[in-house]
Formats: structure tokens, C-alpha cells, sequence
């Protein structure tokens, strides 16, 4: 018998995915993301080399319509705005059309610092933070969040 996977599978994951790119991401963390719909994964994404693309925006495109109404395990929230401009994940993540969005570790860089968490609850978007957060917090010991948009750009 198949054996049910639970959020703290697909988030366990999600650590792993950003685990293995650890180090090849500049100054940005290193997101893993896993998209879930009916049970299933439909999509994956990392942090890319140097930083970009988001781990949220390489998942949201692997996964296409299917995001709709699916449930995102993402290990580090989600960023409000993007240092280099364009659309932030927390916006991807709205208009995809995700149902819900289970987040590891709070960011505290000016490009997140609660507000890609306020901006998914906002869009009706049932949010959880701080599920695996020990393991996915030991991702970020490097990690020196911006505390001013100068500090990045």
C-alpha cells in the first residue's frame, strides 16, 4: 500500500531541493519550492545559479495551469518585491491561482520581511509559516537579508 504524503514530506522535499544548490546562488537564499495538486507533485524549482530565477517562479512554470487551486511548500517566504524589478513570487504565486502556501522560514530582507505573506492572505490565499523550521533555518546561516534596497542593487 502506497503510504499518504504529508506536508511535512513535500516540505522535506523542498529543504532538499534548496539544500543541494546551496552555495550557487550569489547573495540571494537558496528557495526550494514544490507544488502539490490532488495528492500529486506538479511541479519543482530551486533557486537558480547566481540567484535568479526564483525557486517559486521555476516551480510555478513546471507546474502551468495545474498550479490552480494547488498548494505550495516553499522553504523560505516568499519575496514581495524583486531588487532587480519584475514581478515578485508572492505575485506568481496570486496569479497562479494557488489555493495555499505552507512557508518553513519567515525572511526578514526587505524584499520579503512579512509582506509576501501579507500579500498571499490578502488574495485569499490560506497561508501557514514555520512548519520544518529548524531544518530549513539551518539553510539560511549564511543568508545576510537586506535591510535597505540599496544594500542589494
Amino acid at each position: 500500500m502506497l503510504r499518504h504524503m504529508t506536508d511535512e514530506d513535500f516540505m522535506r522535499r523542498a529543504i532538499d531541493l534548496a539544500r543541494a544548490h546551496l552555495g550557487r546562488t550569489g547573495e540571494n537564499p537558496c528557495v526550494g519550492c514544490v507544488i502539490v495538486k490532488d495528492g500529486e507533485v506538479v511541479g519543482e524549482g530551486v533557486t537558480g545559479e547566481g540567484g535568479r530565477p526564483h525557486g517559486e517562479e521555476q516551480a510555478l512554470r513546471a507546474a502551468g495551469a495545474a498550479a490552480r487551486g494547488a498548494t505550495a511548500y516553499v522553504t523560505l517566504e516568499p519575496c514581495a518585491r524583486r531588487s532587480a524589478g519584475g514581478r515578485s513570487c508572492s505575485e506568481l504565486l496570486v496569479t497562479a491561482g494557488v489555493a495555499r502556501v505552507v512557508i518553513a522560514a519567515s525572511d526578514s530582507s526587505v524584499f520579503a520581511g512579512g509582506e509576501g505573506c501579507l500579500r498571499l492572505r490578502n488574495a485569499g490565499i490560506e497561508t501557514y509559516q514555520g512548519l520544518i523550521e529548524a531544518e530549513a533555518k539551518a539553510l539560511y546561516a549564511a543568508y545576510r537579508p537586506a535591510k535597505t534596497l540599496e544594500s542589494r542593487r
